[in-house]
């Protein structure tokens, strides 16, 4: 059986792509240029269903939410929140999964930020 190989893009309708591009660019460190595309570093990629009811993603409104991996969560955040982000006050330990924390985007997408054990 074929299997995909990773993730080779995400893409997110918006009102402002230019501003919402910039956005994760300047944030989170996601280049946007199609001729130089975001590098990532190899580790695990969860794909998962939630229940159609969830409030995991925040709004009822928001089919998927993008988990992002990062080195230090309390780093980030504290980046995201010097920054001017919505950056939530809650964070999740999970014994051997690590730490999650949140931030939601400029359109009002939430974003998970997770810190693997």
């Amino acid at each position: 059986m074929e299997r995909v190989l990773g993730i080779g893009g995400w893409f997110v309708r918006s009102a402002d792509p230019g501003a919402l591009n910039a956005w994760y660019r300047d944030h989170l460190g996601i280049g946007v240029d199609p001729e130089a595309p975001w590098e990532q570093q190899a580790g695990p990629t969860v794909f998962a269903g939630f229940d159609a009811d969830t409030d995991y993603f925040g709004s009822a409104r928001q089919q998927v939410m993008l988990n992002f991996r990062v080195r230090d969560l309390d780093a980030m955040l504290a980046q995201l929140r010097a920054a001017g982000a919505d950056v939530s006050d809650d964070v999740q330990d999970l014994d051997g999964v690590g730490r999650f924390g949140w931030v939601t985007d400029p359109e009002g997408n939430r974003v998970e930020l997770w810190q693997p054990a």
